[in-house]
């Protein structure tokens, strides 16, 4: 770690000003900075004025209902983020205890449906390490919560992290035998418009019935419940309460056995996958590198 001279910290801007500037570099927005370090916007506006003035440029265009950081602005933010990461590494550590307990934030259907059936592989293999399980589907802020690794679906790319593709976020209908052979079964895609749709309002239904052919314009006017994970919609399905659209790779046990089935070949693809991420400036702790190398071949398995 390079050493600061007295002359470069004295050359540091006001730590205050720095830490409302990653706020609003993070939301674009001085509001939304504001409400989350409980300051006015003006106070906000104020340091994020000291700054600039530091900096000798501006850091943020100001537009109509919105921001956008300059090319300035650009450089420093990503600096920025990545100060705050090793300087909660560093607090967490200082705090005693940290190396032994490894916390993963995952999606729900994520953690039923696939990691608990394998972590406890990486348990025998790691027995002094503790793995705290925390699920949950919103960004993680990693320089502000007491975080290790995330697991998400999405595109892959997040400024300022790693990211490591899982598995496919693929989609395609699947309901249990009773309910449908409670129609005679199901031959045909339009077949299952004939049976309940659980969460019909999900836009995966939309894509799949389009790619299959069918016409569902109204499917989203239907009744029905919203559960917020495959998890549940699974769970549902299997009781035989509809038809509900998952990802393939989280139920293989499920299809395996018989308690739901996959009607048609038809698979959908919106370019999503459940991606492993965590800060580019963590890639070195041994407790991240040990969980990334595990649950890659575990993947890979």
């Amino acid at each position: 770690m390079p050493d600061l001279s007295s002359r470069q910290v004295s050359q540091l801007p006001p730590l205050q000003a720095i830490r409302v500037f990653e706020a609003v570099a993070r939301h674009l927005s001085f509001t939304k900075a504001a409400e989350e370090l409980a300051m006015t916007q003006a106070a906000v506006s104020y340091q994020i004025k000291v700054l600039e003035e530091r900096v000798g440029a501006p850091l943020f265009l100001r537009r109509p209902r919105q921001i956008a950081l300059t090319e300035a602005g650009q450089r420093l933010a990503p600096a920025v983020s990545e100060a705050f990461a090793i300087l909660g590494q560093a607090y967490a550590a200082a705090r005693g205890g940290a190396d032994g307990v490894l916390c993963v934030t995952t999606v729900l259907t994520f953690a039923s449906n696939w990691l608990a059936h394998h972590l406890g592989s990486f348990q025998i293999a790691h027995p002094s390490l503790a793995v705290r399980l925390e699920t949950s589907s919103r960004l993680t802020d990693f320089a502000r919560e007491d975080v290790d690794l995330a697991i998400r679906s999405g595109g892959g790319k997040w400024p300022g992290l790693e990211a490591y593709k899982l598995l496919d976020a693929d989609f395609t209908p699947m309901l249990s035998p009773k309910l449908a052979a409670s129609i005679g079964g199901v031959r045909e895609p339009a077949d299952l418009l004939r049976l309940p749709i659980l969460d019909p309002g999900d836009i995966w239904w939309t894509q799949w019935f389009e790619a299959a052919g069918v016409h569902s314009h109204d499917l989203a006017k239907r009744p029905g419940s919203s559960m917020g994970a495959q998890a549940y919609e699974a769970n549902a399905a299997i009781a035989g309460h509809g038809v509900a659209i998952l990802t393939r790779a989280l139920f293989k046990a499920e299809l395996a056995d018989g308690r739901l089935i996959q009607p048609f070949d038809l698979v959908g693809d919106d370019g999503h996958a459940y991606w492993l991420v965590y800060p580019e400036a963590r890639r070195n702790v041994p407790k991240i590198r040990a969980f990334r190398d595990w649950l890659l071949a575990e993947i890979a398995c």
